[in-house]
């Protein structure tokens, strides 16, 4: 074989290896699209529970046991990876979690143990971000600083379109009126699923499951990992000392500290608004399984070209311009958001009228809810995307595991503050509206940190 034809050969394989890697959010994005946010996380507020307030603040709750339980394990496996090597080993052991409790989801019918179905919801959740720590730390090694945010992005935007495909099945194919029985296409759901006990909703579980196990396997069989380190005795004892080193040494790379600050603070917020929107949309206007499907297809269609569209802006204005835009659109629709209710918007200073003109989303207020659900369509994917290429633009492959073991601790340290918050105010109030308000504080804090942080965030802290 010639010289040509060995580095056309690399060549392929490398871009092989990406396009397997970007699979990952593609296999991953199901489970926060149909359990978290969508169908699952609603039907157990909606079905599961006998209040609408008391089900969002347990759902607020169990998001808030996963956090805290990510918060303190995923920088302490990040640098344990480090030492370790590779990354494979470990994102197929939290797969195999992941999918056990996802499958487990069937057995969560109206009148079964709550507690239950949330310890699966717990389990899923703690699996499915830990594989993302260690998915995300293969970037630096895999991808150019220079093309970091176009593949982020892009790698983010089929996972909206992976998210929006088992989305459209199940609403097209599964869910049935629960008047009716019907799918949205007038017959009755795939594999005799019936709606009144909750099977259209409960499927996703084992969906979600099939689905993951399926699309990661490329990414197994195609991307490199990182050549063996340590023995795992060793880079566990390593790991710590490393975590301790890095540690210390944030309070030199102020840059990264502010910007790892700054995110743990706004992605409460948008941890919160993914988490509790569809939840809060089906309390507030009765939404079912059909009307919460399409409220997240078209948010999905709409996101995934936000990504694209925040792909190309990263690699011509940077990540941080991509993740200030984003927050301030995000800033913007929560607020319009919690100030929507039947016959009313932002506050009640825009009357509307409150006839039901039949068919889905029948209201004034629902249409201006989807309005302001498409500044979030556009903005949630390019504010994770763009900040993950801003951490990888940041730091050295070598030490990209324990910071973006750090970087899942950002979004998690306080990720229970924000749903905390929901779930106190909400409680407190009895108004789920006030207790959604709480996001928008979130939100604009971290913007205006993120505003005096410096991009990369290795640079000198110009403060």
């Amino acid at each position: 074989m010639t010289a040509a034809a060995t580095d056309e050969a690399g060549r392929n394989r490398d871009r092989a290896g990406i396009a397997a890697w970007m699979l990952f959010d593609w296999a991953a994005q199901p489970f926060f699209t149909v359990i978290t946010t969508f169908i699952f996380g609603p039907y157990l507020v909606s079905r599961m529970t006998a209040d609408h307030a008391a089900g969002q603040a347990a759902w607020s709750y169990t998001l808030t046991v996963s956090g805290i339980i990510i918060a303190l394990l995923s920088p302490v496996l990040g640098s344990i990876a480090d030492a370790a090597g590779p990354r494979k080993p470990w994102i197929g052991f939290f797969a195999v979690i992941k999918i056990l409790s996802l499958a487990a989801l069937w057995f969560a019918a109206p009148g079964s143990s709550l507690p239950t179905a949330l310890a699966m919801v717990v389990l899923a959740t703690v699996a499915a971000e830990f594989s993302i720590v260690f998915n995300d730390s293969m970037m630096p090694r895999l991808v150019s600083p220079a093309e970091a945010g176009r593949v982020s992005n892009i790698a983010w935007g089929l996972g909206y379109l992976g998210g929006m495909v088992v989305l459209i099945a199940v609403v097209v194919l599964l869910a049935g009126s629960p008047e009716s029985g019907k799918t949205l296409l007038g017959f009755d759901p795939l594999f005799g699923l019936d709606p009144a006990k909750g099977e259209d909703a409960r499927i996703t579980g084992p969906i979600s499951a099939a689905w993951y196990l399926v699309f990661i396997l490329p990414m197994f069989l195609l991307t490199p990992d990182q050549g063996r380190g340590m023995p795992i005795a060793r880079a566990v004892r390593t790991g710590f000392f490393e975590l301790r080193n890095t540690l210390d040494q944030l309070k030199a790379r102020r840059g990264i500290l502010r910007f790892l600050v700054a995110r743990m603070i706004y992605q409460d917020g948008v941890n919160g608004l993914l988490a509790l929107g569809g939840t809060f949309a089906a309390g507030m206007f009765a939404w079912q399984t059909v009307e919460l499907g399409v409220y997240g297809i078209i948010l999905n269609v709409v996101a995934i070209g936000g990504c694209l569209y925040a792909g190309r802006l990263d690699s011509r204005a940077g990540s941080k311009r991509v993740v200030v835009l984003s927050l301030a659109c995000l800033t913007i629709a929560t607020f319009g958001i919690v100030s929507t209710g039947p016959g009313f918007t932002l506050f009640g200073l825009v009357p509307l009228p409150t006839a039901d003109s039949g068919g889905l989303f029948g209201t004034a207020a629902e249409k201006a809810y989807i309005l302001y659900g498409l500044l979030v369509g556009i903005a949630f994917g390019p504010v994770q995307a763009s900040a993950r290429s801003y951490l990888a633009r940041s730091v050295a492959p070598d030490e990209a595991g324990r910071y973006f073991g750090l970087y899942a601790l950002s979004g998690r340290a306080t990720s229970f503050a924000a749903p905390l918050s929901v779930g106190l105010i909400t409680s407190a109030t009895g108004s789920a509206r006030l207790g959604m308000a709480a996001l928008v504080v979130f939100l604009l804090v971290g913007l205006l940190i993120l505003l005096r942080t410096p991009y990369p965030a290795h640079d000198p802290d110009p403060a």
